[in-house]
């Protein structure tokens, strides 16, 4: 079908909605065949949804979602279109959009996919990541800034502990790491470079490395499957809190002021995170011995050579925030967040 990829939308669309009854079949072999493509060219179903919400409007985004949920297309559309009460013109229009900003999506990095856990290691999904999820819902949804923040420190603590045991189960299994895995995690307008900083703060803390792709909206995170995970439920749960604090007292803030608060916010956060990893690392290697050390730099290796593989052409870049009172809040609204239990 050419007119995927050439002509106004408006043509294909009627195109389309020509077909008759049949109109949701054709689309739905249509879709197939452009996810394929997409896939070919490293896009992942959720890269699609979250392009789909980052460039076009809110019902693109739940046509994406619906397409994307389970298979059968075009079971999939005719639900979605009963659903939105659409007429045949405006649904094929939909499809058409979404369709052709799919099929002129450039080639990306494709990712490794996660292997499973290995026996007896618990995993991502384990216990200790139903307790770091626990904690942060109670750190985003309580209303005491205190209580949040010992909430967070803690599930930090859980975080660096898991990772630890399991490169300490991974060694006692065959003498080396597990293999790193990679995945995208969106990182949504506005001011979308500081809050890239505070994922490659929450990555680079829980032994994951981070790099972002401004132009698409996201950053890849790169790590071991017991890391990855629980950096990304880390990561959302403090953009909640970093906003509550930012709108915190005044209702109007600059933008400079609103930038620079979130830069100063993963500022501390990076060291904050760290200096609790660190700490649950010196104690965990004083109860394990001298052959714990090594296990966690065979880790860190494997994940900076993985990173390389797949991004071999990086940039740094540095964002300096230009409102000095922001600078000073956000800094201040990370730093009460007591890090160690007590």
């Amino acid at each position: 079908m050419e007119w995927l990829g050439t002509g106004e939308a408006e043509v294909a669309a009627s195109q389309l909605a020509g077909a008759g009854e049949q109109w949701a079949a054709v689309a739905a072999d249509a879709y197939a065949r452009v996810l394929r493509e997409a896939a070919a060219r490293g896009w992942q179903d959720a890269d699609l949804v979250r392009m789909a919400g980052r460039e076009l409007g809110a019902d693109h985004h739940r046509l994406a979602e619906a397409l994307a949920a389970r298979p059968g297309p075009r079971q999939r559309i005719a639900e979605f279109v009963a659903g939105e009460r659409l007429d045949r013109f405006s649904a094929a229009l939909l499809v058409v959009e979404l369709l052709r900003l799919y099929a002129t999506l450039p080639p990306i990095t494709a990712l490794t996919v996660p292997p499973p856990p290995h026996p007896g290691g618990g995993g991502p999904g384990g216990k200790a990541l139903a307790r770091i999820r626990a904690l942060l819902a109670k750190a985003e949804s309580t209303g005491f800034p205190e209580e949040a923040e010992a909430l967070s420190a803690k599930a930090q603590h859980l975080m660096a502990r898991h990772s630890i045991d399991a490169a300490a189960l991974a060694a006692a299994h065959g003498g080396g790491p597990d293999a790193p895995a990679a995945r995208r995690i969106g990182v949504d307008r506005p001011y979308e470079g500081a809050k890239a900083l505070l994922l490659d703060a929450v990555a680079a803390a829980n032994r994951c490395e981070s790099v972002w792709s401004s132009e698409f909206g996201f950053a890849t995170v790169v790590g071991h499957p017991a890391d990855l995970e629980a950096v990304e439920v880390m990561f959302t749960s403090l953009l909640v809190q970093a906003d509550r604090a930012l709108h915190r007292g005044r209702s109007s803030r600059s933008r400079d002021f609103r930038e620079s608060f979130l830069i100063a916010y993963a500022a501390r956060v990076r060291e904050r995170l760290t200096a609790a990893t660190d700490a649950e690392v010196a104690e965990a290697a004083r109860e394990a011995g001298p052959a714990l050390l090594p296990a966690l730099a065979a880790r860190d290796l494997a994940v900076r050579d993985t990173t390389r593989r797949l991004f071999p052409r990086t940039t740094a870049t540095r964002l300096k925030g230009r409102d000095p009172d922001g600078w000073r809040h956000g800094r201040t609204a990370a730093d009460r967040a007591r890090l160690r239990d007590g």
